[in-house]
């Protein structure tokens, strides 16, 4: 008797050039047996870096770039993000001075950006949008907020806001500072309202956020939350393998 496997979630992840981007896509590749992924990234570049037939040259301000993918997903991971460029090199001891290139401020790419991916998104039936973001959002003074006068964790938080009220399943993971170091070493954390910004340790490496998408594309437990994440230093505490029991400890909304 032939037994009939449970099609492939076809996953869609934009910002897929990205650092964390890149980390996502290539796990949610790595397991072909549960998901069929396609990316988006900006540059021709990073299409040939991850060096793969199913990644899109797009730009999430022009939606015709998105569309053809979109329609064939079940579930979007939007990972897009402004990026700050330095203008110089600082002095010794001086902070640098930073900005947004032009068409890339935190507004038209945080919001507008993720305003365009969730519309378009609704439209083609997704089942559940997962936003990668950064803690900080719930002070408008925040350090990040003035860098390149582009108020980016306010930008986006109205996405955030604007997701969840679009009636999409959702999960929004607010992570904390992200270190390029292995994952799958720590414990992680989650909590709710920037209260890990009390902490002296708040961050997380990058591949264990990644991590922590693919899990909330297979757990129901992740499904209409958001949340603050971030890990103990390696050594402490027990590492992290149950993430429904991890999910069980978030909430809904912002």
């Amino acid at each position: 008797m032939s037994v009939t496997l449970p099609k492939p979630i076809r996953v869609f992840v934009t910002g897929a050039g990205g650092r964390t981007g890149k980390l996502v896509f290539n796990k949610l590749k790595s397991r072909s047996e549960q998901f069929s992924v396609k990316g988006l990234v900006r540059r021709q570049e990073q299409k040939q870096e991850l060096g793969d037939k199913d990644v899109y040259v797009g730009d999430i301000s022009q939606p015709n770039t998105l569309q053809e993918a979109m329609q064939e997903s079940d579930k979007l991971v939007i990972v897009t993000s402004a990026v700050p460029k330095m203008k110089q090199k600082p002095a010794e001891g001086q902070r640098p001075e930073m900005y947004f290139e032009e068409g890339g401020m935190p507004e038209t790419v945080d919001w507008l950006g993720q305003k365009t991916q969730i519309d378009l998104a609704k439209e083609a039936g997704v089942k559940q949008i997962v936003i990668v973001g950064s803690m900080g959002g719930t002070d408008e003074n925040h350090m990040l907020n003035s860098i390149g006068n582009g108020k980016i964790l306010i930008w986006k938080r109205k996405a955030e806001q604007y997701l969840i009220d679009s009636g999409v399943p959702y999960t929004i993971i607010h992570a904390g500072g992200l270190l390029d170091k292995t994952g799958g070493q720590r414990e992680l954390t989650v909590g709710k309202n920037d209260e890990f910004l009390k902490l002296k340790v708040r961050s997380i490496p990058r591949d264990d956020v990644a991590e922590v998408v693919v899990q909330s594309l297979l757990l129901e437990d992740a499904v209409n939350k958001g949340f603050d994440l971030a890990s103990k230093e390696e050594g402490q505490g027990s590492v992290t393998k149950d993430f429904k029991a991890l999910f069980e400890q978030t909430r809904s909304g912002l």
